[in-house]
């Protein structure tokens, strides 16, 4: 899977989770709090969202994530 597979998925699980907020400005580099407004429920909720999809599991501890591009690079370092 690449990493543009991966980021089309999540703004999949984005649109569901933020059905309001535009994301054709989405980019790798899109902050996940200020850039987005996802607050600690969503993130959650996002975390949760992203292991269904993707039929994986982040491991606990792991720093949150600050960017679109920091979801797409620790789902791909799961799946490999």
């Amino acid at each position: 899977m690449t990493r543009q597979e991966v980021f089309d998925g999540l703004k999949e699980v984005l649109t569901v989770l933020r059905p309001h907020t535009d994301l054709t400005d989405v980019n790798f580099d899109t902050e996940l709090v200020r850039g987005l407004g996802i607050d600690s429920l969503t993130m959650m909720l996002l975390s949760l969202a992203v292991e269904e999809k993707f039929k994986m599991r982040f491991p606990d501890g792991e720093p949150m994530p600050v960017t679109v591009g920091d979801v797409c690079d620790n789902v791909l370092k799961q799946l490999a």
